[in-house]
């Protein structure tokens, strides 16, 4: 096989490949290896390659094949991984000079699994300081860039993940989600991502952020990251947020569609500004699913002010634990941290009540939305990737830009814990993607995972590819 096709090739179809012997994991880590060198220097997804080790990992499941034994579900398939994810014996920066030459002595429970399932890791993914923000840069490695654009952002805070899968320096990756770091570069980079519901996927050490933050898989086929879920779903102990999962297969009825389903269209939430070019993607998105569905209405939750929870939220835990750090941290990270660390000291312990009141509101208007509807569909992200450099627009439909009013739809459901999912739906006339995002009832990820893959079959995006070379 030729080896940019390779690297093109769906997880599934290497998984299944690999174990039938057309397919050696050998050729498929040097292909992805190779790729890497050539275009990794350009897109700044990888901060940490691991090529000893991955052809290791590849002649070690190599031979077990050839031997006859039983390899797990992901023989042979390459995986990155998103350097705030602790892993053994790898550097674990997390995108920070403070950490970079730390080493963890044990993995992370997705990494573990990944591992156990005969995944091969080809590294570390970039991410900005402690995943702080939804672009991806830091002083230690510089930015990633958007392999559509290199003059664009790929989004963050898993935004080396997200290029990575774009650009086919690897079939699948491991990202987070705190606030949309995994929906932001999927979305940007116009690949499929997922942040599961929260719980469904276990993490240790506790996130910063750790009320919101989900662990997930960002793909470019919906079938790819259904393959990966069930690898690294379920009960672990060190975090006391996971629970148990019974046997389960994501793949499993897939292409069952969403002929039944109630299905609601918002195109702003009833207050978030759209630019033109994202809007009607997703209208006309929307507009195919009541093929799929037979009917969609519109409708909105009618949240209150979801951004104040979020942040009183998010900006503490990550606040708090940076000032944390030893003496000195606030000339060694990103200004804009020290700017975020220093609101943060100003906020009271009724503001955090509030925000946790004000979060349980939020959850029990989209709990009543959910009686009437199963699926919600709205944009992903209010704009196009925007200029690599900056941390949001200046403007959105001709409208100053404040906050994180960029990324309007992905906060909410970090509040509620849902399962939400983007899947590319468009292009903007330069070539940048949109993406569409769906959301569906807590602990319903396997209907959300089919209404997506419902959309793909009706408007496959996985053949369009960024020219890089």
């Amino acid at each position: 096989m030729d080896q940019t096709e390779l690297c093109f090739t769906p997880a599934t179809e290497l998984a299944g490949k690999v174990r039938a012997r057309e397919l050696s994991p050998v050729e498929v880590v040097e292909a992805y290896l190779a790729r890497i060198e050539r275009i990794n220097p350009v897109v700044n997804a990888y901060c940490t390659v691991t090529a000893d080790l991955a052809r290791a990992e590849a002649r070690r499941i190599e031979a077990a094949i050839l031997r006859g034994e039983a390899v797990g579900p992901l023989a042979g398939v390459p995986v990155s991984i998103k350097d705030l994810l602790i892993t053994k014996g790898i550097r674990t920066t997390r995108g920070s000079s403070l950490f970079a030459d730390v080493v963890p002595t044990e993995d992370a429970p997705v990494v573990e699994r990944l591992r156990a399932a005969g995944a091969i890791s080809l590294g570390k993914t970039n991410t900005p300081e402690f995943g702080w923000k939804g672009v991806t840069d830091n002083r230690l490695f510089g930015p990633t860039r958007n392999p559509w654009q290199r003059d664009r952002t790929s989004g963050g805070s898993s935004g080396g993940a997200g290029a990575a899968v774009a650009a086919g320096l690897g079939p699948l990756a491991i990202g987070t989600d705190g606030g949309g770091s995994i929906r932001i570069p999927a979305s940007f980079c116009g690949i499929f991502g997922l942040k599961p519901t929260f719980g469904l996927v276990p993490a240790y050490p506790p996130s910063w952020a750790e009320a919101l933050a989900h662990t997930g898989p960002m793909t470019r086929t919906v079938r790819d990251a259904a393959l990966l879920l069930n690898a690294i779903v379920g009960l672990d102990r060190r975090d006391r947020n996971s629970y148990p999962v019974g046997p389960v297969d994501f793949l499993d009825g897939i292409g069952a569609g969403v002929r039944r389903s109630r299905v609601a269209w918002s195109p702003d939430l009833g207050y978030a500004t759209v630019d033109p070019a994202v809007a009607s993607a997703c209208a006309q998105a929307a507009l195919r699913f009541e093929g799929l569905a037979g009917a969609v209405e519109l409708a909105s939750p009618g949240f209150p002010d979801v951004g104040r929870a979020w942040e009183a939220l998010f900006y503490a835990g990550i606040g708090a634990a940076v000032d944390a750090l030893p003496a000195g941290w606030d000339s060694k990270v990103d200004p804009g941290l020290v700017g975020l660390v220093r609101r943060s000291r100003s906020g009271t312990a009724f503001d955090l009540a509030r925000a946790y009141q004000e979060r349980a509101q939020v959850y029990d208007v989209t709990r009543r939305f959910f009686e009437r509807y199963d699926l919600l569909l709205t944009p992903s992200i209010a704009v196009p990737a925007f200029e690599v450099g900056v941390d949001s627009p200046r403007e959105i439909a001709g409208r100053p830009a404040e906050g994180l009013s960029w990324s309007p739809f992905t906060l909410p459901f970090n509040l509620t814990g849902q399962p939400a999912a983007t899947v590319p739906c468009g292009w903007t006339a330069d070539g940048l993607p949109i993406g569409l995002q769906i959301v569906g009832r807590r602990f319903e990820d396997a209907l959300v995972l089919r209404a997506a893959a419902a959309f793909e079959d009706a408007c496959p995006w996985a053949g369009r590819r960024p020219d890089l070379l």
